[in-house]
């Protein structure tokens, strides 16, 4: 039985790589480490099916280099240990890791002092961000290399080299240069899903010229470049949020049917949310609550319905005036009180002790609380609201002008003389 195509017309040296001009071809970095002879450690990062681990294997091919091939999800310990072993006894050894933003700490520590020595060269391959997501001990030891998308003129230059190697289809398969490039455009940068797309409509059209609309027949739906675990997926619920942000209501609906369309109800709904009380605020509070009815809708309908209230509430968002006074104000409170963890005025404790009755708090005369000092004596003055110059609602205008009316009152935390000044009634 033959072994998948994408598989058997991999490339064995970085001259036969695709695309990625910047790492392999003349004066790239890969390109430049194997004309020094001189072996590095790094790790490559990009979307799915660009050649991370085919430009890692050709790497270690292209240097005549010993390499073991593992991966973070499926070796365990035992294999990794196994690893070390063998490149003990064969220095240097190259060690391709793929998925390695999965490798726990303890696989990472049992690595580290080897990669430190030069016995293993760690090739790491990922379709996370490693800024985010690998180990900072591991990204201090290798050199982060970007793997860019391939464009639709590379995909369809490695499907004509598919068809022409001797151990892709020899020669031996009729298609039109239209079908090629429609495998191309629905690929979405992804060659290792237009190789399988290329290997289905072998087998489903053998013998035949295939041409645009035999491939039309077998394939209706471009290839999403989000999936829940890797950067397109962020990338997208950053453009929905900065789209809403924007009030451009047409890319703000594109993009969170992107998230959709990869069935990720959960990560958009939390976004939206999380835009609705960021975003708009005290400019339209109530578009927040109805965000988050629109949201429970949502999963009682589930989807594709979901859409449908989804829809209302992106629109009403993005449409929605805007107003970051409140989110800016709770940041700047959570930062202050994370470095000064002051304490409570005596008065406002819930239990206070050694508290003449005059020092307590007003429970039954409410003429003096506005007039009270809340804060802590050495932050008295702080302000973390700031209103909204822009501020276009009833609503918001109006907790503006008392808010500057409510600054106008003196507040102390003598409460003896508060309570002289404002008696009970």
């Amino acid at each position: 039985m033959l072994q998948p195509l994408a598989f058997r017309v991999r490339p064995n040296s970085l001259e036969d790589i695709i695309g990625q001009e910047h790492l392999v071809k003349e004066n790239g970095f890969l390109y430049n480490s194997i004309k020094a002879e001189t072996p590095i450690s790094f790790i490559l990062y990009g979307t799915p099916g660009v050649g991370k681990t085919t430009i890692a294997i050709a790497y270690a091919k292209s240097l005549k280099i010993n390499y073991i091939k593992l991966n973070a999800v499926t070796s365990n310990k035992k294999d990794i240990e196994k690893a070390i072993e063998e490149a003990k006894n064969n220095t240097p050894t190259i060690v391709i890791i793929d998925e390695i933003h999965r490798l726990n700490k303890d696989k990472q520590d049992i690595l580290l002092p080897f990669v430190e020595e030069g016995i293993i060269y760690l090739i790491g391959c990922t379709t996370a961000n490693p800024f985010i997501s690998i180990n900072k001990a591991i990204r201090s030891r290798c050199h982060l290399l970007e793997v860019k998308p391939l464009t639709n003129e590379n995909i369809v230059e490695g499907l004509k080299r598919a068809i022409k190697n001797k151990y892709g289809f020899n020669n031996n398969l009729n298609i039109s240069d239209e079908a090629l490039n429609y495998i191309a455009k629905c690929s979405n940068g992804d060659f290792r899903f237009a190789l399988n797309f290329l290997e289905i409509a072998s087998i489903t059209f053998k013998d035949k010229e295939i041409n645009i609309n035999n491939i039309k027949e077998i394939k209706t739906v471009n290839n999403s470049s989000i999936d829940k675990d890797d950067d397109g997926h962020y990338d997208a619920v950053s453009a929905m949020q900065k789209s809403i942000r924007g009030s451009d209501v047409n890319a703000s609906l594109y993009y969170a049917c992107r998230l959709l369309v990869a069935g990720d109800l959960d990560s958009l709904t939390r976004r939206l949310l999380i835009t609705a009380y960021e975003d708009i605020g005290l400019a339209n509070p109530s578009a927040c609550m109805r965000t988050k009815i629109a949201i429970d809708a949502a999963y009682q309908v589930g989807l594709p319905e979901a859409i449908i209230p989804l829809g209302v509430a992106i629109c009403d968002l993005a449409l929605s005036p805007k107003s970051k006074s409140a989110c800016l104000a709770i940041e700047k409170a959570y930062d202050l009180a994370s470095k000064m963890p002051l304490d409570v005025l005596p008065y406002l404790k819930l239990t206070p002790t050694n508290l003449s009755e005059e020092m307590k708090y007003p429970y039954d005369n409410e003429d003096i609380w506005v007039h009270l000092q809340y804060l802590p004596e050495i932050i008295k003055n702080k302000e973390f609201f700031v209103p909204s110059l822009r501020a276009t609602s009833t609503y918001e205008k109006y907790l503006n002008d008392n808010y500057e009316k409510l600054k106008s009152f003196l507040r102390s935390s003598n409460m003896a003389l508060l309570k002289k000044k404002y008696p009970k009634i």
